[in-house]
């Protein structure tokens, strides 16, 4: 079984690469490093970093060096983030891997991009009512696709093993930005139907499958409407899929087909170049609809699906991999992520049994999350475990 560690650039540029790779190999014992590339914004407490505890990471921040040629007068291109400087983490790792021979994966949050989301407006998902959701790219529009595809291209330089693909589709409501407020309870159905996307590239695509995209638009304008103005209609159960007299199903089965046919090129793209594209699914079996997300389609798109196994116990964690084979995606097929911390573990016996799990049902590989943001002791329980 392949087994990593989530980290990012600053980590190795605020410890050092002695230290940074030394305890990957000498306290985790793991065979590879996934590094960020291009990262959220986020507040961080660092337990174990030499220079600072609390960090904030910039919105939509690259961690590599892009290539100036490949983004000539494109809109959408990654910006470096000022935490680096003059350095170049990626080539950094590349190196100190390769010496050390290790695996160097590239994390990659594709849509996600609150930078380039507030400064091209147009390239964000819009809702029903015109909404731009900011902190977003929209994947059925040609820049953005033609930007993630161009991240590819610039990954492959630092001979990666294989690329991470966070986000790498639509988004809910309440992802996350600073300060969100909901100040009257908008219910679960309302929740949903702010999330969908009806910019005009969206109403293009779920039009050209016959998907009557102005119909369902406003069908989901007048619902949510209905549901705004009355909190007892916020509360009424929906069943979304005969919204618009069954439309509207057809047009979020158009959304997953974009973020299906995008995560289809990417991978294409990466295997060009001899690496490999993993789809990091967050939200597991059953919970990804609305954001476009087809398990089974996705499966045979891209390389692996790679999911998050939080879990406190081992059975808990087979459970989380038995709903994706129900959905058709075999355990042969995903990476799973692990947190060693007290949340989920108790012990390296705990995470041992839940790495036992993966190993019997077939999972080839593994990742921990995440370097920075755990005691020094958690890694040296990843050893533990993986020595076990």
């Amino acid at each position: 079984m392949e087994s990593s560690v989530l980290a990012f650039a600053t980590d190795l540029l605020d410890e050092g690469a002695d230290t940074f790779f030394g305890n990957l190999t000498d306290r985790a014992g793991v065979g590879g490093v996934t590094l960020a590339s291009v990262y959220h914004e986020a507040r961080d407490v660092f337990p174990h970093n030499p220079r600072q505890v609390i960090r904030y990471l910039e919105p939509g921040a690259a961690y590599f060096r892009p290539d100036p040629a490949r983004w000539a007068g494109r809109r959408l291109a990654p910006v470096p983030s000022t935490a680096i400087g003059a350095r170049d983490p990626f080539a950094e790792a590349a190196a100190e891997a390769g010496r050390r021979g290790l695996r160097l994966h590239a994390w990659t949050v594709f849509c996600h991009n609150d930078r380039l989301g507030f400064a091209h407006p147009d390239c964000a998902p819009a809702n029903a009512f015109g909404d731009r959701h900011l902190t977003e790219l929209c994947p059925a529009h040609p820049e953005v696709r033609e930007y993630a595809l161009t991240l590819v291209e610039e990954l492959a330089r630092y001979g990666v093993d294989a690329i991470r693909a966070e986000s790498l589709h639509f988004h809910g409501l309440r992802h996350g930005y600073h300060h969100e407020r909901y100040f009257e309870e908008l219910g679960p159905t309302a929740e949903a139907l702010l999330g969908v996307c009806f910019c005009p590239h969206c109403r293009a695509a779920a039009t050209r499958t016959g998907v009557p995209a102005e119909q369902v638009a406003e069908a989901v304008r007048a619902e949510l409407r209905r549901r705004l103005a009355d909190q007892e209609a916020a509360a009424e159960p929906a069943d979304l899929s005969a919204l618009a007299d069954g439309a509207f199903a057809g047009y979020v089965d158009a959304s997953a087909a974009t973020v299906t046919s995008l995560a289809a090129e990417l991978t294409e793209r990466a295997r060009h170049h001899g690496m490999r594209l993993s789809f990091m699914d967050g939200g597991g079996p059953g919970r990804g609809w609305l954001a476009g997300i087809d398990l089974p389609a996705l499966a045979a798109a891209t390389d692996q699906i790679e999911t998050l196994g939080y879990a406190g116990t081992p059975e808990a964690v087979r459970e989380k991999l038995a709903a994706f084979a129900l959905h058709g995606v075999r355990p042969e097929r995903m990476a799973v992520i692990l947190r060693p911390m007290a949340a989920d573990c108790d012990g390296p016996e705990n995470l041992a049994a839940k790495i036992g799990v993966l190993r019997g049902l077939g999972v080839p590989e593994v990742e921990f999350y995440h370097y920075g943001l755990m005691r020094l002791s958690s890694l040296d329980r990843i050893g533990a475990a993986l020595g076990s």
